[in-house]
């Protein structure tokens, strides 16, 4: 019986050997093998990269159509159909690009197919299909570790999202490789670009430290949007999409193509509006985006300008606990505790507990431009070395408008007003908040590359100079004062410059060893008084070294292993500088050690991949409950957190025409040793609880998304989409009583297109989101506080639409 099984082993391990197929082949240009050629099966998981002598291996094919695409930089890139029913060896010869393409703008910035860090890459297709009117944030939500949050409730207005439980504030995001962080806040707000994903090519998101150069340090994730690259051919398009809370979005686009072999113009006008899904929380967004470039066999110039504008209703408040759960003693409670005044309560209580907005004001908006303007050079010198500079500069400025009742004048440098025997000290007012910022600045990198070494030196130096100033357009008493009376201005001035050197070393076909070394400095002062008439003079310098060191393994030609080390330092942002009580010691730098470990396997029909990561934080900034001598929540530096976890992805070719992709990522994240601090209003001071370790917030210990897309053929896909988002702790206390309960979303997409004779191709799209009405929120704050020895907390909660859809129709001509 034993022999029986080992010959019918041997016999089925024959049978499985006999039928499959290895597609082996050379690459070559101009007669020499192009070493690092990507060798990839089109609508599949595989794909190598061409040994040194130009030679690739495909393994374990099944009998079939296949559609290869082959490509190189430098090189136009090829697509080959072939039938395979045998084992085949092919030659693949590449025709030079006559002119160099858009890809060495970059270089510097992105991680590369042997770079050791974990990575995703999301094309420009990808991004047009699911482009219906969202921001940015909303068209990213499908790669892994990444949390999507709306203001508006529907992804037109503000929104935002976390990486690894890292706010926006700790991720770098970049334009063609310069900073679009505001460099005091951080922050990255994507609808002062509304529809910027209509002139992408392509966005990396790496996770961790990454291979970040310019702008502020990665905490969290590294986000690097490339724009339009190099249409040889003229093109018009036209899309429009209409859908739920009376949301439209037109964009019209255009460009040249290749004229004279050298010259392109692209442009685009876009233009956005929504009521939200919250009351009054609407949006009008508006933006261009021209590009001008010159191409040569050994140079590129080009230009960029691109201006956007947003006028946004607030909804900044969220939706307290006690609205949202119909609690009305709860609401009650607000007015009682003096946190809101009687027919702010009243109107609450009226309001629907899913999209009530606090504010009320007609004209309570957010206001903004921002122009910028990119020049970029690369130049080649020779195949082995080119160089690539860029200039930049940024114009922002806007204001919020905001009603405030019973205001006193002193906060306002208003003087009291005497009417007969009567002193009035207090008004009803409108004030507008204003930004007026400049940025600019200019990056580098040298490149050389010689056999099995890649060097890159480079570096930026990027000055920026703020203003932020408050006027009184109005007020029931106003006195003296003249219109657009300013009680407050100050500035901030900040100068950051970076050096650093990559080298990435291939030791032979398996290994590469990697090393990225940058050296950081930033002067930072602010001068002038804030809204609450402190003065914020101040000067900051900090000298900041970050090492990144890793290795790169080809265990096959579809697995490979990774390990990577990297220490990133961030200096606080204004927020924090400008809270912090009188008389104390400022903040301190934060300083994270990540760690990263990964495996990648890739077949036609199947790959997974896993990276382990382990992020150890010094003095990372969090808010603990303690407030500043006016009542304003600090950020404090916490010893010693750390966040830790698995990111999985999966993906399987069902059949030729089903697919299905997905991602989870399973996580740990704590602070050691933390200590709450809660507002006592019986002793007008604070109450200190140590909670030993705790939970860091926002930071949900499962995120899972599922995709399964149908295509039978070129011209109709319809995918499914389901995310996963486990409970959030909105606070660090790690308490019950203050989460965001886990949610679970589906969403429908489906696109037909088709030719006539009047266009080259209509495309049809429809999307439903939240297809099944699913009741969820996506981000909250809270405020607790002791009262008559019981503790109570103020929070706000925000609310995502039910179920709605968009329609929309493009024309290509």
């Amino acid at each position: 019986m034993r022999k029986f099984s080992l010959m019918l082993l041997l016999q089925l391990m024959a049978a499985i050997a006999f039928g499959q197929i290895n597609l082996t082949g050379v690459v070559k240009g101009e007669g020499e093998p192009l070493a690092g050629a990507s060798v990839v099966i089109d609508k599949s998981f595989y794909g190598v990269s061409a040994k040194a002598d130009g030679t690739f291996e495909l393994k374990n094919l099944k009998s079939g159509s296949y559609t290869l695409l082959v490509s190189f930089v430098g090189f136009e890139p090829q697509k080959l159909d072939l039938q395979l029913n045998e084992s085949k060896n092919i030659e693949v010869n590449l025709v030079p690009d006559v002119i160099m393409t858009d890809e060495v703008l970059i270089s510097a910035t992105r991680a590369g197919s042997k770079t050791p860090v974990a990575y995703s890459n999301v094309s420009g297709d990808e991004i047009a299909k699911r482009n219906m009117g969202q921001d940015i944030p909303f068209l990213l939500n499908l790669t892994p570790s990444f949390v999507t949050t709306s203001d508006a409730g529907a992804g037109v207005g503000y929104t935002n999202f976390r990486v690894r439980g890292t706010d926006l504030n700790r991720i770098n995001v970049s334009v063609n490789g310069i900073p679009l962080n505001d460099a005091e806040s951080h922050g990255t707000w994507f609808v002062d670009q509304p529809d910027m994903a209509s002139s992408l090519d392509n966005v990396q998101i790496q996770r961790g430290v990454g291979t970040s150069t310019n702008g502020a340090a990665a905490f969290g994730a590294s986000i690097n949007l490339q724009t339009n690259s190099l249409n040889k051919e003229a093109y018009g398009e036209f899309k429009t999409a209409a859908g739920t809370f009376n949301t439209f979005k037109n964009t019209l686009s255009a460009g040249t193509g290749l004229i004279n072999d050298h010259f392109t113009v692209d442009v685009r006008l876009s233009k956005v509006t929504s009521d939200g899904f919250i009351d009054r929380a609407s949006s009008d967004l508006k933006s261009f985006f021209v590009s001008g470039g010159y191409y040569a066999e050994n140079t590129v110039v080009k230009l960029n300008v691109f201006s956007g504008f947003e006028e946004t209703y607030q909804a900044w408040w969220g939706v307290p606990s006690v609205r949202l759960n119909n609690d009305t003693e709860g609401m009650q409670r607000y007015a009682d505790h003096w946190l809101m005044s009687q027919d702010e309560v009243d109107h609450m209580m009226a309001s629907d507990n899913r999209t009530y907005n606090y504010y009320t004001y007609e004209n309570q908006v957010d206001h903004y431009q921002q122009d910028h303007y990119q020049l970029h050079f690369s130049h080649k010198f020779n195949p082995e070395l080119n160089f690539n500079a860029s200039l930049h500069y940024t114009y922002g400025r806007g204001y919020y408008e905001n009603y405030k009742a019973d205001e006193d004048l002193a906060d306002y440098l208003l003087d009291n007003i005497e009417v007969g025997d009567e002193v009035i000290e207090t008004t009803d007012l409108i004030n507008r908040k204003w930004l007026d910022n400049d940025f600019y600045g200019f990056t580098y990198s040298l490149n050389h590359t010689r056999n099995n070494n890649d060097f890159t030196f480079g570096g930026g130096y990027n000055v920026y100079d703020g203003n932020h100033f408050g006027n009184v357009i109005w007020a029931q008493y106003l006195g003296e004062a003249e219109y657009n009376h300013e009680w407050y201005r100050s500035n901030g001035l900040k100068k950051d410059f970076n050096v650093f050197a990559k080298y990435n070393w291939q030791v032979n076909e398996k290994l590469n060893l990697f090393a990225d070394l940058q050296y950081r400095y930033i002067n930072y002062e602010i001068e002038g008084i804030d809204d609450d008439l402190r003065v914020l003079d101040q000067e900051h310098d900090f000298n900041f070294f970050n090492p990144k060191l890793g290795i790169f393994y080809q265990v096959a030609d579809n697995q490979e292993l990774y390990l990577s080390y990297a220490e990133a330092n961030r200096e606080p942002n204004r927020a924090a500088f400008v809270d912090y009580p009188a008389g104390y010691e400022p903040p301190v730098h934060e300083t994270l050690h990540d760690w990263e470990l990964g495996y990648n396997f890739a077949s036609s029909k199947f790959s997974f991949g896993a990276n382990y990561y382990f992020m150890s934080y010094k003095d990372q900034l969090v808010v603990t409950g303690q407030i500043n001598d006016v009542g304003s929540p600090i950020m404090v530096n916490v010893d010693k957190s750390y966040r830790t976890g698995i990111e999985l992805q999966a993906g399987v070719q069902i059949a030729s025409d089903l697919q299905w992709n997905g991602n989870t990522t399973l996580s740990i994240n704590k602070i050691k040793d933390f200590t709450e601090f809660v507002d006592n209003w019986d002793t007008w001071g604070q109450e200190a609880y140590d909670l030993g370790d705790t939970d860091l917030a926002f930071s949900p210990n499962i995120i899972a998304n599922s995709q399964f897309v149908y295509a039978p053929g070129k011209h109709f896909s319809l995918a499914f989409v389901t995310q996963y988002v486990g409970e959030q702790y909105i606070d660090n206390t790690s308490s019950s009583d203050r989460v965001i309960d886990a949610y679970l979303i589906n969403n429908l997409k489906a696109d037909y297109s088709f030719t006539t004779k009047l266009f080259d191709e209509i495309t049809l799209h429809f999307m439903a989101n939240n297809l099944f009405n699913h009741t969820y929120e996506t981000n909250a704050w809270v405020y607790s506080y002791l009262l008559g020895g019981e503790r109570f907390k103020m929070d706000g909660y925000y609310p995502q639409a039910g179920a709605h859809f968009m329609f929309g129709v493009d024309f290509k001509f």
